[in-house]
């Protein structure tokens, strides 16, 4: 099998060839691959992160494609997009950028950091860096590749991963609360504005889902979760604002036999739950372990093996980063044991794998799926 049919095959309810091993290579390992400042792919995708992306998994033959990369405003609702400008530099090389809306005269209150060798710091206050909220000057970015926008994009990310894993367009979120602590605050004194917010984010859903069901190329899945789930909300609000976007959203999709992929990382058994037993989600990942998650890979299969596919969930940290390829194998191999049976499982990492993962760690993964995880 390819990887995009052994994916396919395990997210439509089959048994491939071998187990599928897609460990979440995301952002940092692809940067560091193509060999240039972390703000050529980020800043002047030059390449952009999705073909970073593509070429490491093509690199280390990688079963890939689960992870979300923005497609920019592919549905066109996404509301006014501001134009990232250089605000500030220092004397490393490194800078920060600021949004600038065009249309409404106004700065976003948030910088992002640019280095040579680490992904983009993001959210950053400019009172924290002793910068002024609006600039006083600021730097057009030059240099910039210019890509496709919209479904032009979408068509080239696609034909671009080919037989190499499957590609995804984003739907809805299971993660309605940002990870500014003011928000916690806001949904507790102001609960009935977030509830606007899910109801938006359902009408938005519904939207994007009768699009893509006109579509002649659909999408193999549809990300409708995020990051943070249970980190950035309890799963009593979770339940109340987000629960039901993820509902609505799965139900829909199912419809239209596309699966669906929720991705979020830290606590996340509680997660599990909810999407396997009130759902119709089809996978979920990373299931980290403690002490950043509280994951028993083992114990889910044993629950809700039969209704959702479980994606993970190797120690990125202490097994890939630091571990030794034996490790690598032996905990790979466990995670095997524990949930393969009877297919609906997908061999990755617990979250994305650090910058500096060994090569051969993460060939052993690859190699490991191939030959203990046949079927």
């Amino acid at each position: 099998m390819t990887s995009r049919k052994r994916l396919l095959t395990v997210l439509h309810g089959g048994i491939p060839d071998h187990v599928p091993v897609g460990p979440d290579i995301s952002n940092m390992v692809p940067a560091k691959l193509t060999g240039k400042p972390f703000w050529d792919i980020y800043v002047h995708e030059d390449p952009p992160l999705w073909k970073a992306y593509i070429d490491a998994i093509k690199f280390f033959e990688i079963d890939g494609g689960l992870e979300l990369y923005s497609f920019g405003d592919l549905f066109g609702d996404l509301g006014p997009q501001g134009v990232e400008k250089i605000v500030h530099r220092n004397d490393d090389g490194s800078f920060f950028t600021q949004l600038y809306f065009e249309e409404t005269d106004e700065w976003d209150k948030f910088l992002t950091y640019h280095t040579a060798d680490n992904p983009p710091g993001t959210h950053v206050l400019p009172s924290k860096v002793d910068l002024p909220d609006i600039p006083t000057s600021w730097e057009d970015i030059e240099n910039a590749k210019k890509w496709p926008k919209g479904m032009e994009l979408w068509k080239l990310i696609r034909e671009y991963m080919g037989e190499s894993g499957v590609v995804g367009m984003p739907s809805g979120a299971s993660t309605l609360i940002l990870e500014q602590p003011e928000d916690i605050y806001a949904y507790l004194e102001t609960p009935e504005k977030y509830h606007e917010i899910k109801n938006q984010m359902i009408e938005r859903s519904e939207k994007r889902l009768d699009i893509i069901s006109k579509l002649e190329d659909k999408p193999d899945f549809l990300f409708c979760g995020a990051s943070g789930s249970l980190v950035w909300q309890t799963p009593d609000i979770f339940r109340d604002i987000a629960l039901p976007v993820l509902k609505h959203v799965t139900k829909l999709a199912k419809k239209l036999n596309i699966p669906t992929h929720v991705h979020s990382c830290g606590r996340e058994t509680e997660l599990v739950k909810m999407a396997a037993e009130e759902t119709d989600l089809t996978v979920i990942d990373p299931l980290e372990i403690p002490p950043m998650g509280d994951c028993n890979l083992k114990e889910l299969k044993k629950l809700y093996g039969s209704k959702i596919v479980l994606k993970g969930n190797l120690h990125t940290t202490e097994v890939l980063l630091r571990g030794t390829v034996d490790d690598v194998i032996a905990a790979s191999k466990k995670a095997i044991d524990d949930a393969a049976e009877g297919g609906g499982f997908i061999l990755s990492s617990g979250d994305q794998c650090g910058r500096d993962t060994p090569h051969e760690n993460l060939r052993a993964m690859v190699e490991t799926a191939k030959t203990y995880g046949r079927y």
